[in-house]
């Protein structure tokens, strides 16, 4: 439970249910108020001399305080509905809130979330793209999101059809942490072909919603969710997407944060690639071609964890080594493994494997299993 008391969460649930009021005009309030009783209770020209609030504002706060008693049965109801499904409430003020989430311009005070964070979440990047994805922007985005968790690195992503569920995919696939943030309410599944995927996040990783119990999945409730991807990360990885697709807004939500941003550049003429090329090209985003360079730009920040797990990979591979050098890691990996994480034919793979050999990079074990030396 929240470290907030039931009636805080009413009232603070009475405050964002007021258009126009969100979390910075609250933060404002509180600043001036102390607490959300004093908010509620405060009469209109208290309220109008908050920044930010203004006599509209003010008016639909007073207003607003004669349907309290509405609001409180409504929030029990689906306070009980998200217990039943062993989720909880989260808000800024408690201890278990993300700390890098805090740090952006407009954090949600309020989130509903089934599962607990762990440590190697402050070590997070996010990986998103468009719905309508190639074949090479499904595999690429399964790719690095497996790369990324073999390095204890958590992927978060938006749980949208296409380059999101592949990056939450890849990243369960090799045993690792996955966040998804949604653009609905924590008990809509959508889309519904993610249910078994949506449960599968539930159980070995998080998933998050600004949106209260019962919302759906409605247009403007996802640039919001975007802003929390972003915000939750230290850098945002564009797969694929159109020009001015929702992983273009993320992208932006992340440079307005400080945050990295990174691009797998793409065929000129794809609707796919036009976005992804055009961050690119305006220097927006850091083209990267394997995990390594992402690793690279955030080597100091990622040091915590990717420290023990990471070696740095030599500066004299040619393209083909080292992808598959940057596939392989401390523990034994099987040829098909790491065939299919570098996307290279198992022949292929072979070759360039024997070269890594053969330079004292990596050793052969019995049954076609590889290891960094």
């Amino acid at each position: 439970m929240s470290k907030l008391s039931f009636d805080q969460l009413v009232n603070l649930q009475l405050l964002l249910s007021i258009e126009g009021i969100g979390p910075i005009k609250i933060k404002n309030l509180l600043i001036k108020l102390k607490k959300f009783e004093n908010v509620i209770n405060s009469d209109y020209r208290t309220l109008s001399s908050v920044e930010g609030i203004g006599p509209n504002l003010a008016k639909r706060i007073v207003k607003a305080k004669q349907n309290r008693s509405e609001i409180e049965n409504l929030f029990n109801e689906k306070l009980n509905k998200l217990h039943k499904m062993n989720g909880r409430i989260l808000t800024i003020w408690d201890s278990d809130y993300p700390q890098i989430l805090k740090k952006i311009y407009d954090p949600p005070l309020l989130l509903y979330i089934k599962g607990n964070f762990e440590e190697s979440d402050k070590y997070s990047i996010a990986i998103v793209g468009t719905r309508n994805p190639t074949n090479y922007g499904k595999i690429q985005a399964e790719n690095f999101a497996s790369s990324l968790v073999e390095q204890k690195v958590t992927v978060v992503s938006g749980l949208a059809r296409g380059i999101d569920s592949a990056a939450h995919s890849g990243a369960l696939k090799n045993n690792g942490r996955t966040i998804a943030i949604l653009g609905n309410g924590l008990d809509i599944i959508y889309p519904p072909e993610n249910r078994k995927l949506r449960d599968e996040i539930s159980e070995k990783g998080i998933l998050i919603s600004e949106n209260e119990i019962g919302t759906k999945p409605d247009a403007q409730n996802f640039p919001r969710r975007n802003r929390i991807i972003s915000g939750l990360s230290l850098g945002t990885l564009v797969i694929e997407s159109g020009a001015s697709g929702g992983a273009m807004q993320t992208a932006a939500f992340a440079l307005d944060q400080n945050r990295e941003v990174f691009a797998i550049p793409g065929n000129i003429g794809l609707t796919q690639s036009e976005g992804t090329n055009l961050l690119i090209q305006k220097g927006e985003a850091k083209l990267v071609l394997n995990v390594e360079d992402i690793f690279s730009e955030l080597e100091l920040k990622l040091k915590p964890v990717i420290g023990e797990h990471h070696t740095k990979r030599p500066i004299d591979l040619n393209m083909f080594e080292a992808k598959i050098y940057d596939v392989i890691s401390n523990e034994p990996q099987h040829i098909d493994k790491i065939s299919q994480l570098s996307n290279l034919s198992s022949s292929d793979s072979l070759v360039h494997l024997l070269s890594l050999e053969f330079r004292g990079l990596i050793k052969q074990l019995a049954g076609k299993m590889f290891i960094k030396t």
